[in-house]
C-alpha cells in the first residue's frame, strides 16, 4: 500500500466534506464549512488547493466550477492515522491506550460494554 499523504486537522476538515459529499463544488464545500468553522472563502479555497498539491484530491471543472473527489479514502486515512497515533503515543500496544483510558476515567459504562461486544464478536 502506497504512504498516504500528511493532512493538516484543518485539511482534514475539508476532507470529511470531501468524503461525505462527493462530488463536491468549492461553493459547497465553503458553505459547509462556514457552518462550522470562523474560516473565510480564501482561507478554505487554500486548504483545497493544498490538498489537490498533495494528491489527496483531484478535480474536474465543470463550466466555471471546480468538483472535488477523494484520491485517499476515508476508510485508509483514518486506519493510517490510528496505527500512528497507537504508535506515537502507546509503542503500537493497544492495551497501554486502553489501560491509560480505564485509569483516566476516559471510558463510560457504555464505551466498556461496546468494546466487550467487539471483542466477543473478534473471537467467534
Amino acid at each position: 500500500m502506497k504512504p498516504l499523504p500528511q493532512i493538516s486537522e484543518a485539511e482534514y476538515e475539508v476532507m470529511r466534506i470531501v468524503w461525505q459529499n462527493a462530488p463536491v463544488s468549492t461553493n459547497e464545500i465553503v458553505e459547509r464549512l462556514e457552518k462550522t468553522t470562523s474560516w473565510n472563502p480564501k482561507t478554505i479555497q487554500t486548504l483545497i488547493k493544498r490538498l489537490v498539491t498533495k494528491r489527496a484530491l483531484t478535480y474536474e471543472k465543470e463550466g466555471r466550477m471546480f468538483v472535488y473527489t477523494p484520491l485517499v479514502a476515508e476508510n485508509e486515512y483514518v486506519s493510517q492515522e490510528s496505527s500512528s497515533f497507537l504508535k506515537k503515543y502507546y509503542n503500537g500496544n493497544i492495551s497501554a491506550m486502553l489501560s491509560a483510558f480505564l485509569d483516566n476515567d476516559k471510558l463510560s459504562a457504555s464505551d466498556i460494554d461496546d468494546l466487550r461486544s467487539l471483542l466477543d464478536r473478534s473471537a467467534r
